[in-house]
């Protein structure tokens, strides 16, 4: 099994399959479809049932039940890479029996345990990385490698107990679209997990509640020879404007429940200019009080100009799952106990960002996260451990059995 998972996920992150926001089509990028495309090819040929690639690049299939009366679950991984960093001309680099000291990623970089004291655990071990001109894909190939061999290996095993298991591999997660066209009729789980998560053990139930915010500074261009009294200059509006931002409430200076506001873009000429900021928060109420913050600190600087103006338009991207999976708490249980029978402690913490779980959950598909092994995914110091990869696909054929033991009617 160990190889075989190997083999996939080397495979599959020879496709360049990095998405794009600014292409309204689904998938956004055609790398996506031709990964799709492979895994279908390859599904069929493993003995997946009703295996169906849609348009708009979903790919579902079907592991039947071997034993009736157990609720049919789900799991899902995405075919995206990061829309920030490099995705293409992936070359991985295989380090076996890790030493503990520094790993070159080609000639400019390295990834050190000094920098990274995560790789002080894998003493031993075999890592995969990038050789620096890319990431490495493992968010969410390895997902994708993890879910395929559980299930095939699932499928082989003699007298194997279980029920119907539904796979979904979606396009576009990065980008906040994975769950726009999910197909629920073809994906009839009555939960699933998403396996999408980094170190081994992880277990994840909450998230950010997020929104996108667009503020608009809407200047007036002419002549800067005759530009007196006249010009008002947009980018000047906005760049104020972020320096009056709350500085210390931002990605890099939170952790944990922390949320903040994230500077993602900023663009302009002197006419129009615009910056685009994320919000993001784990308590409903302090998340809606960071959106209400924001549109009066407009209005209030909308009040001090004397020329030009400021808007804002707020989107909400996602919610917090914890809701939903609260009231079935045997769905965290279940992946729990899969973890403990594997000699696995899960780490319960919370996402700092999203999954297509999270907006799942809220279509009525209660999704939790599972590790895939990985670590410092989006960009070049990306790495895997191989050996929790293994595990991960180890919990997932535990999940399929304990749910048959426990839930059978």
């Amino acid at each position: 099994m160990k190889q075989a998972l190997l083999n996939r996920f080397l495979r599959y992150v020879q496709f360049d399959t990095q998405s794009d926001a600014s292409q309204a089509g689904c998938p956004s990028t055609p790398g996506q479809l031709a990964l799709a495309d492979q895994l279908r090819e390859e599904l069929i040929k493993l003995g997946f049932s009703q295996v169906a690639l849609s348009s708009t690049g979903y790919l579902t299939a079907l592991v039947p039940a071997t034993v009736e009366g157990v609720p049919p679950i789900g799991f899902i991984a995405h075919l995206d890479t990061a829309p920030d960093f490099s995705g293409a001309n992936v070359r991985p680099q295989l380090i076996e029996n890790y030493d503990g000291g520094d790993i070159p990623l080609g000639e400019l970089n390295r990834l050190s345990p000094k920098e990274f004291p995560e790789l002080d655990q894998y003493l031993g071990q075999t890592l995969i990385t990038t050789d620096g001109t890319s990431l490495l894909g493992a968010d969410d190939k390895a997902g994708i490698a993890e879910i395929v061999t559980a299930l095939s290996t699932l499928m082989q095993e003699p007298g194997s107990l279980h029920g119907d298991i539904y796979l979904c591999f979606t396009p576009d997660e990065e980008i906040g679209r994975g769950a726009d066209k999910f197909d629920f009729e073809t994906f009839k789980a009555e939960w699933a997990y998403t396996v999408d998560g980094g170190e081994l053990g992880g277990l994840e139930f909450e998230n950010f509640n997020a929104a996108t915010a667009v503020v608009t500074a809407k200047g007036n261009n002419c002549h800067p020879g005759s530009a007196y009294g006249v010009m008002v200059n947009a980018q000047t509006m906005a760049a104020r404007f972020h320096a009056k931002m709350p500085l210390g409430d931002t990605p890099e200076n939170s952790q944990d429940y922390a949320g903040f506001f994230h500077l993602a873009e900023m663009k302009g000429v002197t006419e129009e200019a615009q910056l685009t900021y994320i919000i993001r928060d784990f308590d409903l109420d302090q998340f809606e009080q960071r959106k209400r913050w924001l549109t009066e600190r407009v209005e209030a600087c909308n009040a001090q100009l004397h020329q030009g103006s400021l808007s804002v338009s707020i989107t909400d991207s996602y919610y917090n799952m914890r809701d939903q999976l609260i009231p079935h708490p045997h769905i965290v249980d279940i992946a729990k106990q899969a973890m403990g029978e594997l000699g696995i402690t899960p780490k319960i913490k919370p996402i700092r960002g999203g999954t297509d779980g999270s907006r799942l959950s809220y279509m009525g598909l209660p999704c939790p996260n599972l590790f895939t092994g990985g670590h410092n995914f989006h960009g070049k110091h990306e790495f895997i451990c191989l050996e929790s990869m293994v595990k991960a696909t180890e919990v997932i054929m535990a999940i399929c059995r304990l749910t048959a033991k426990q839930l059978k009617g």
